[in-house]
């Protein structure tokens, strides 16, 4: 409690001389700068937004039109082609307006004409999206052109938003093409019966409601940013009422050889120092926009939410929260403390970070009644904590401590790498992704947008709610992270933070509690739920070291493509069937664009599976097929990316018809169906740090996914480096169908049975 008082503006207390008033000179000049960096912030996006409103021109076009035009006047030449001799008398009727400021009012006009005009320009040229369709080194020289006048149009030196502007909007596709290429999708795992079934179903649909429907998702199309993303944040992360943990919730490791530091809370200051300093660069937008081979630029909305985001429980649906604060929070064994991490709006030095996270570490005092817990309710069902926060949480103490959890910028959680499993604990790698997906089930706050985990050995590693965005920006965060610590950061020869602290920072201080005893046995109910999905978690994290995506570029293949093959002979040998296989694909070419599902399970992967376990099929029958199937593969890949998807259309064709209270049973049936193998791969180098690319030691663990399906399994894969692939599997123990040990034997064993396969053709050509 001590450490609380400190923390107030000011106390008084009313003595014999009357009243006396103690004021904090400290806490005051936190408040005063706090002030003073949220309205710099606020300047800044106001300036951004100024500088973005014009983007690809920039105003010193302007200043530099103005002399032109004014020169020139002066020599009786009018460069605006009598723009100014019809503008001046509809605006200037005054007689005191001077016939020079109205070449300037005119010059405006007509500037902001031509900003309008390149503006629209470019977004005309990045709705062409026939470039990506192109054999990989024979571009054609309609794509050349465009190449080169988007780049000139482009302009320069682009901040992270200034696209955003020119980002053309996400298409609907026709609606028979993503009903035939539905079925199509479909055929491989239906028997003639079950498929011709379904072709009747979607002809009653495209004879009944169809096109209805089509109609108000054209419209919304016309008239939303994005006509998918806001319907698939809220109606398939914030609406779902399970838990979180584990089944929406992701993980990202460190990196897979090189470990800075043991020193716990060296590693922490400098990973926290990291984070805050990337930060102040995202406020600024001084991060340049992802582009496409240097040319297309990808939307860079979700980061907008990256820091002081929470989801926050609601009984029917839950939302998403965002302020602009600069707080940190800590949770150690099982306490909870707010850390300050300016002074007198300065980012504090890892060293004096350093000091903070020692105090917390070496804080003995016990949790108050509860608080070891409550992180539990985030773990849980969402109803049962919408509840408790809506009963326990609702004011009073509770609710100021819970808000500082909710509001503050990043969320550091310091412990062991131990899990609360009560299986057998899995080794090495995989433990530790089970302790960054889980935990303890009570020691991650599942809510906030991430929460970043520092182990006593020193990794960290990442755990991230999906709802406010997808994978790919976290991994550019931690990109970002590691790129700093490495480049700008450092350890001592002692595995120290470098430097010495120069001011003396402000303590920790614990978070308070007032935890009913009704609100107990809800928190230990949520612990018990939670506990019971971890214990059903089976992780298997193995790098897969044979080859990488070097030897496969020399079978002139696609890794992805290749990747997705041998998980479908993993699959065909683990189950003896097929299933329907999700691979997730960005749809950030448009603005506000999330993901698109690759129906990866085609036609031609399932002919090339078979034959790989067909004793009568040659390898050249092989390799013919597998060329297909690869082909195909990127080619589905590719609709996906330009909006020519199949789910998502479908997903809010089906919304509207809720909306609309319109029965559909073909798009009932297809919503139903459940995903048995989902995978996605984790993108790599996507910062460039030229330092980190080229350092064998520095090689990305990627990250993992629970299950989809109760029966099935999760794969994350990150293609690491020339001769390395990680390879993240998750199933669950109650299911007697599936094992991730053998999975990820089947996927290995699948790899090398391909390799060997096209080097074996490599030798006959």
């Amino acid at each position: 409690m001590a450490e609380a008082h400190a923390a107030a503006a000011f106390s008084f207390s009313v003595t014999q001389e009357g009243l006396d008033v103690q004021i904090s000179h400290e806490a005051l000049r936190a408040v005063y700068f706090s002030g003073v960096r949220s309205w710099r912030k606020r300047f800044t996006r106001f300036w951004n937004r100024v500088l973005n409103g014009v983007f690809p021109v920039k105003y010193t076009s302007l200043l530099a039109f103005y002399g032109i035009v004014l020169l020139l006047s002066f020599l009786n030449y009018d460069i605006t082609c009598g723009f100014n001799d019809k503008v001046h008398p509809w605006l200037f009727s005054s007689t005191f307006i001077t016939w020079n400021l109205s070449h300037l009012v005119s010059s405006t006009l007509l500037w902001l004409m031509a900003v309008l005009v390149i503006r629209y320009s470019l977004k005309m040229l990045l709705c062409y999206q026939g470039w990506m369709f192109e054999p990989r080194g024979r571009m054609s020289i309609k794509t050349k052109l465009w190449a080169l006048c988007t780049k000139i149009l482009g302009g320069t030196n682009p901040k992270l938003y200034s696209y955003q502007a020119s980002l053309p909007r996400m298409p609907v596709p026709p609606l028979k093409s993503t009903i035939e290429r539905y079925l199509t999708s479909v055929r491989p795992l239906l028997d003639d019966k079950d498929y011709d079934a379904m072709k009747s179903l979607s002809e009653e649909f495209l004879s009944t409601i169809a096109s209805k429907l089509q109609r108000y998702l054209v419209l919304k199309s016309w008239w939303a940013t994005n006509y998918v993303s806001d319907w698939w944040e809220q109606y398939v992360y914030l609406a779902g009422r399970g838990p979180i943990m584990v089944n929406s919730n992701y993980y990202g490791m460190d990196l897979l050889y090189h470990v800075p530091t043991n020193i716990q809370t060296s590693r922490a200051a400098n990973v926290v120092h990291a984070l805050f300093a990337f930060r102040s660069t995202l406020d600024k937008e001084m991060i340049k926009p992802i582009k496409v081979n240097g040319v297309v630029p990808l939307c860079s909305s979700q980061y907008e939410r990256v820091f002081n985001t929470c989801r926050t429980p609601g009984v029917e649906s839950d939302k998403i929260c965002h302020w602009m604060d600069c707080r940190h929070i800590v949770y150690h064994q099982g306490r909870w403390f707010k850390m300050t991490c300016y002074k007198n709006g300065i980012l504090l030095e890892p060293s004096e970070l350093e000091i903070q996270l020692e105090s917390i570490i070496n804080n003995t005092s016990e949790p108050s009644e509860g608080e070891k817990h409550l992180a539990a309710l985030t773990a849980g069902e969402r109803v049962p904590w919408a509840k408790a926060r809506n009963t326990y949480f609702a004011d009073g103490i509770n609710k100021k401590s819970l808000h500082a959890i909710e509001k503050i910028s990043v969320r550091a959680h310091i412990g062991r790498p131990g899990t609360n499993n009560r299986r057998r604990s899995s080794p090495g790698l995989s433990s530790y992704g089970r302790a960054l997906l889980h935990g303890k089930c009570h020691n991650r706050w599942f809510d906030k947008s991430f929460n970043c985990v520092v182990f006593k050995n020193g990794r960290f590693g990442i755990n991230a709610e999906h709802s406010w965005a997808d994978a790919p920006i976290m991994s550019y965060l931690a990109e970002q992270v590691l790129g700093y610590e490495y480049q700008s950061l450092g350890y001592g020869p002692d595995g120290k933070v470098k430097g010495r602290p120069m001011v003396q920072p402000i303590l920790p201080t614990d978070l308070q509690w007032q935890i009913s005893p009704e609100c107990q046995e809800v928190i230990e109910s949520s612990l018990l739920v939670a506990q019971n999905l971890a214990d059903d978690v089976h992780l298997r994290v193995s790098a897969f070291k044979h080859f990488g995506k070097g030897l496969v570029k020399t079978f002139k293949m696609s890794p992805d493509a290749f990747i997705q093959a041998a998980l479908q002979i993993a699959h065909l040998r683990d189950k003896g069937h097929f299933s329907l296989t999700y691979e997730a694909s960005m749809t950030r070419l448009f603005r506000e664009g999330r993901t698109e599902t690759v129906r990866s399970c085609t036609n031609e992967m399932c002919a090339f599976a078979r034959s790989m376990n067909d004793e009568n099929a040659t390898k050249e029958e092989r390799y013919a097929l597998l060329k297909k199937a690869v082909d195909r593969h990127i080619d589905a890949y590719k609709e996906a990316m330009t909006g020519q998807g199949i789910d998502r259309h479908l997903f809010c064709l089906y919304v509207v018809s809720k909306y609309l209270k319109l029965e559909s049973p073909f798009l009932a049936k297809v919503l139903s169906e459940t995903w048995q193998l989902s995978s996605s791969q984790t993108p790599v180098d996507q910062v460039g740090y030229t330092e980190l690319r080229n350092n064998p030691r520095f090689m990305p663990s990627g990250g993992g996914f629970g299950p989809v399906a109760d029966d099935g399994y999760g794969v994350s894969y990150i293609i690491c480096h020339e001769d390395l692939i990680m390879f993240h599997v998750s199933s669950k123990h109650s299911s007697p169908e599936t094992d991730s040990e053998r999975f990820a034997a089947n996927i290995e064993q699948a790899m090398l049975d391909m390799r060997d396969l096209c080097e074996s053709m490599k030798v006959k050509k």
